[in-house]
């Protein structure tokens, strides 16, 4: 298949310009204001940020929150509308946040039509006023294509973190199509996923390029009993812990409950906001849900860990993922017991990797025990070179 040239469809990229872009401007997938700021969209626009002007969009969404088929939904609703009511903000020097009122009816074509014209209006007022003419523009989202598709841009890039399209509450149909269009049109587009690129390089072509994710090394780094927080030294060791967001659709709580009940001797630190069956968990009595905490904060509750677990379930969300927390853990310097994935092959000697919830509670009872494959010192040795700064680094050099 030929790809159209981005200039062929809307005529406003110009990738070989020699002089610096306005700035860039950053569809997210998550929302500045609620989500975990370790996202590789907000890490990457922090680096980015250092040197070029930097506007973050807030997520516009997959699907519309709808009871009965969503979890939480007036808890999301309430927290997007909070979100919306900030609009534009400034957190760090050169780092702008906006919340568009989004209208994410992407199942209807006239409901995709009429939100992306709302969603371009607001971002190109914004972009006025912030002198931002002709940016980069990165889109992390695949809902970003019907927004961005006739806005001026110096290049676009795909942050391709994650296949949307098999996130199970979206328009399935409406978000592949957003999906497939931001591959064939996109100037460049980034992986963290070898599997998901070897897979996608038909269409793709040699526009794709493997970016990985990067890790906060000196934010990740162990501190002693004496700094880590209360509510972590109340819980008695020793201490399985998990941090990030405890979603269903990629969190086998099955297999936390087996985890729970076979080792009773331990207890399971489980750190992150949950839109999954919690309720499960907590009435063991050794499980102790924290809730969520901020980004800040992390790696003091981490320190705190003797094993660190990766319980994912098998789906093709996973398959084609590359968790950040990985790369985290390795900083922190824990052992890190994991179900398969395929990124995983690239640390043999890092990672215990477990299939089935037998094996997995086995390989947790004996890092336990004995410790991870590999010293401490050397677990965080093996993620130093991979800092954001240098991953942005190679996302500017793509895009200008």
């Amino acid at each position: 298949m030929t790809r159209p040239s981005p200039a062929a469809v809307t005529g406003p990229s110009e990738p070989g310009e020699a002089r610096p872009p306005s700035g860039y401007v950053c569809f997210s997938a998550q929302d500045w204001w609620y989500h975990n700021r370790a996202h590789s969209d907000f890490q990457l626009m922090r680096q980015v940020a250092g040197c070029r002007r930097v506007l973050v969009v807030n997520s516009i969404g997959l699907r519309m929150p709808v009871p009965g088929r969503s979890s939480n939904v007036l808890r999301r609703v309430l927290r997007k509308l909070r979100s919306v009511a900030k609009f534009v903000r400034r957190p760090f020097p050169g780092f702008y946040v906006m919340s568009p009122l989004p209208l994410p009816l992407y199942g209807s074509p006239l409901g995709r039509r009429l939100g992306a014209a709302l969603v371009r209006a607001q971002v190109r007022a914004v972009c006025l006023a912030l002198g931002l003419r002709r940016p980069v523009i990165v889109a992390t989202l695949p809902t970003a294509w019907d927004v961005v598709r006739p806005m001026r841009r110096r290049s676009l890039v795909y942050n391709r973190s994650d296949r949307h399209s098999a996130f199970p509450e979206s328009e399935g149909t409406a978000i592949v199509e957003m999906e497939r269009s931001l591959l064939e049109h996109a100037d460049h587009v980034v992986y963290v996923s070898n599997a998901l690129m070897a897979e996608e390089r038909p269409v793709v072509g040699d526009r794709a390029h493997f970016l990985d994710h990067g890790v906060d090394v000196d934010h990740f780094r162990r501190v002693p009993p004496e700094r880590q927080p209360a509510d972590l030294l109340a819980v008695p060791g020793p201490r399985i812990g998990f941090f990030g967001a405890l979603d269903d659709f990629v969190v086998d709580f099955d297999l936390l409950d087996r985890l729970a009940e076979e080792l009773p001797e331990a207890s399971l630190v489980l750190i992150g906001d949950a839109n999954g069956p919690i309720e499960r968990l907590t009435r063991h009595p050794n499980v102790h849900w924290l809730g969520f905490r901020p980004y800040e904060r992390i790696p003091a509750y981490g320190s705190g860990f003797d094993v660190a677990i990766m319980p994912w379930l098998d789906n093709d969300w996973i398959r084609h993922s590359n968790p950040i927390k990985l790369k985290e853990y390795l900083a922190l310097g824990l052992p890190v017991v994991s179900t398969p994935f395929s990124e995983l092959e690239r640390y043999p000697e890092q990672v215990i990797t477990a299939s089935g919830a037998a094996a997995f509670v086995e390989a947790v009872r004996t890092a336990l025990k004995e410790g991870g494959p590999l010293p401490p010192e050397e677990l965080r040795a093996s993620v130093s070179h991979a800092a954001w700064s240098a991953r942005a680094a190679e996302l500017m050099r793509l895009a200008e």
